[in-house]
């Protein structure tokens, strides 16, 4: 309502001025056109790989510690040209590792095995299939993409208000208070950086897909890693959610991660 009285002012106040209606209202179906869902980030040519939602089931057994997670963490970081602060508030992560209290809040126990206290938790956008960031964002720059359920990232609609921080249960979004570019040690010109004032976040390597690629960190994984159509029952991730027990954060939310754990 309030924007149909908006743009009944504004046409009616310009033709009070005498001018035409049509190139206010060409105009005004343009801008309505630019407030649709933004295009994908990158276009699918025959070699994409696709799913009806992808997911990815992380083998927490094969890590021993940290350093285990170190390669993964740099290949994501490398491709995507995520800066590296000094400032630790200053922070820009895609994926990082995190003690199990801290990454699955709500079903640690007063007293929990030695074994999976100390061991290290790879976390990440989870792409949820009811992303409550989406629902926050008011200009449409952090978006659903329908045909594969990856959450992604317009980086030149965002305006910085970080409604989307505010709104993700998980922490996985990551605030540029500072340019990135002096920050970043070697830029990957096939993606693009970023600039003071946006958010960011892992867009499970969508531009990866595109080409036949799958993520990063599932390439540089070994094996701990596995990524797939969470609804195609022959897919890998289907058959080791299948086999195995997983957990999910935050389960409990309502937000269906896609992001599986196997302990």
């Amino acid at each position: 309502m309030e924007s149909s009285r908006r743009i009944f002012f504004k046409i009616a106040g310009l033709s009070a001025l005498g001018l035409s209606t049509k190139p206010v209202l060409d105009a005004f179906a343009k801008e309505q056109a630019q407030d649709t869902l933004p295009e994908p980030q990158t276009q699918k040519g025959a070699e994409a790989l696709i799913a009806r939602q992808w997911a990815m089931v992380i083998d927490t057994r094969k890590f021993n510690s940290a350093e285990d997670m170190v390669p993964l963490i740099k290949a994501c970081h490398k491709i995507h040209n995520v800066p590296k602060f000094e400032n630790k508030r200053h922070e820009i992560k895609w994926i990082w590792e995190e003690e199990y209290h801290n990454a699955f809040p709500m079903k640690a126990s007063k007293f929990i095995s030695e074994k999976v206290e100390h061991t290290p938790f790879l976390v990440l956008c989870n792409h949820c299939e009811n992303p409550p960031c989406v629902r926050a964002c008011p200009t449409k720059a952090t978006f659903k993409r329908e045909s594969d359920g990856i959450v992604l990232m317009d980086f030149h609609r965002c305006i910085g208000c970080r409604f989307c921080m505010a709104a993700c249960p998980f922490g996985a979004r990551s605030f540029n208070f500072r340019d990135p570019r002096p920050f970043i040690t070697k830029i990957n010109k096939q993606f693009p950086t970023r600039m003071k004032g946006v958010v960011e976040k892992c867009n499970f390597c969508a531009e990866r897909l595109a080409v036949g690629q799958m993520p990063a960190c599932v390439e540089a994984s070994n094996g701990a890693l596995m990524f797939g159509d969470l609804y195609d029952p022959e897919s890998e991730v289907r058959k080791l959610i299948k086999t195995n027990y997983t957990i999910r954060r935050k389960q409990a939310l309502g937000t269906d991660p896609a992001v599986y754990y196997i302990v």
